[in-house]
């Protein structure tokens, strides 16, 4: 065996070195100083030399010789057939690249009979056909002999497929790792050398990590994939483009956090004069928080009345109490403009933001559009009553999201607590919408000091024509 005849070898080496440095000590260094009386120093450095010299032939030939050794054992003969398999398996990335090194190898040119099990859930993930793994009476005694709890490592089979210790007495083997258990018969066992053993078991392990890491990958993948379809799901629900609507200019932006959001927007026409705008935020993110946002505004485009704000609210409300996910709601604003009114209509469920900017002789001024509706979708509501504003022409009605106004500076202080968040929004209020919006995003991602954002971004923005 491979392992003996390296000891062999490194012993006679060993041997070899000891008797150079007798040699030395006893017969050279002697005559030296006998011959040619010179320093002390330069007769041991000499010797030193010397030795060291031989020492390095002697472990250079060593070295040659155990690799010899080595590629006789592995590479010849019976165990050859596990060094080809072992190979293989160091370039194996999946189950069926595992499976064709058993079969083209194992199989074909080993005569051996394979078993591939996962014991965690006592499943036969590969059996060779027509042979002694196909045997019900062979698959129910390794069952009961090796359950999943069997320890990590390499163990050698006998005739009864029970362990034994001694691998010349063996009809086969098999590798356990973390639950996944290999087993190989061969009739020629017991020639395999046994350096072999501990080398199949660590490419058995690090295949099995390997395969789980590409597995894991493929779902982060698969996941990735369900979830941009999702968020394209979502967005399909957004306005694709503003409609056209006389006396009102229209622009929106919406940008989530992650693949998927709660924040919502809609523009729906009723009349020739009045539309409706709605904006929103869900609590929390991801999947919940996407079907709320879904089901909000498929509620609101169903309704047959849509001047009636207070019906709307209520179906709104019950709706998400339907789905029963106990922490999720909505904060909500919603406001039918009239441009021949010259009002907006509105309810304002507990969003924090929806202002109106209007001209006045010293400049633009700001108009909050307050809250006077609690949430929605997790508390009983109240009579729901609605709130009317009078309009102007240049008028512009921002609704945001809390992504707009709770972005941080370094210091920790909010945008829409400074002056700068309110003369930015004065000062675009005379642009188009979709220029006022640009100002605003830039603003929000220079304030934020191009660090990732920590919410959801929305806006709608309504001006009022001539």
């Amino acid at each position: 065996m491979f392992k003996t005849r390296r000891r062999a070898v490194l012993l006679i080496s060993d041997f070899l070195l000891v008797v150079v440095t007798v040699v030395l000590c006893t017969t050279i260094i002697p005559t030296v100083q006998v011959d040619k009386p010179h320093s002390s120093v330069f007769i041991w450095s000499l010797s030193a030399a010397i030795f060291i010299c031989i020492a390095l032939l002697i472990r250079t030939n060593r070295a040659r010789v155990v690799s010899e050794m080595e590629h006789r054992t592995l590479y010849t003969g019976e165990t050859s057939i596990l060094t080809k398999f072992l190979e293989k398996l160091r370039v194996c990335y999946s189950l069926d690249e595992f499976y064709e090194n058993i079969a083209t190898i194992l199989e074909e040119k080993g005569d051996c009979s394979v078993l591939f099990v996962d014991r965690n859930k006592n499943y036969v993930m590969y059996n060779s056909p027509n042979r002694l793994t196909s045997n019900k009476d062979v698959m129910r005694t390794i069952e009961i002999n090796f359950p999943a709890t069997w320890k990590n490592g390499y163990y050698f089979l006998g005739e009864n497929f029970g362990i034994v210790t001694k691998p010349r007495t063996a009809r086969g083997f098999f590798v356990s790792h973390g639950g996944y258990h290999l087993y190989i018969f061969c009739k020629y066992a017991r020639l395999f050398d046994v350096s072999i053993y501990p080398q199949i078991y660590e490419e058995f392990s690090r295949f099995q990590r390997r395969n789980t890491i590409i597995n894991d990958l493929s779902d982060i993948s698969s996941l990735t994939q369900e979830w941009q379809q999702l968020a394209d799901t979502q967005r399909s629900f957004l306005p694709q483009k503003m409609p056209t609507i006389k006396h009102l200019e229209l622009a929106a932006y919406f940008r989530p956090l992650v693949n998927v959001s709660g924040d919502y927007y809609s523009v729906l026409p009723i009349t020739e004069s009045k539309t409706l705008l709605m904006l929103g935020d869900v609590s929390g993110k991801g999947l919940a928080a996407a079907l709320v946002m879904g089901l909000v505004i498929n509620t609101i485009k169903i309704m047959e009345d849509k001047d009636n704000l207070p019906a709307m609210i209520y179906a709104v409300d019950k709706a998400i109490k339907g789905m029963k996910l106990q922490d999720k709601y909505t904060v909500l604003f919603m406001g039918i403009v009239d441009t021949e009114k010259m009002t907006i209509t509105y309810i304002n469920a507990s969003m924090s933001d929806p202002i109106i900017i209007t001209k006045s002789p010293d400049g633009y001024r700001i108009k909050p559009l307050s809250s006077n509706c609690s949430l929605v979708g997790i508390i009983e509501l109240d009579d729901v009553q609605v709130a009317v504003q009078r309009l102007f022409r240049g008028d512009v009605i921002l609704m945001a999201s809390d992504g707009v106004s709770e972005v941080m500076d370094e210091r920790g202080v909010e945008l829409g607590t400074t002056d700068l968040y309110r003369n930015t929004i004065k000062t675009s209020a005379k642009k188009h919408p979709k220029e006022f919006i640009d100002d605003v995003v830039n603003l929000i991602l220079k304030y934020n000091g191009n660090k990732k954002l920590r919410d959801d971004v929305t806006m709608l923005v309504a001006k009022i024509g001539v």
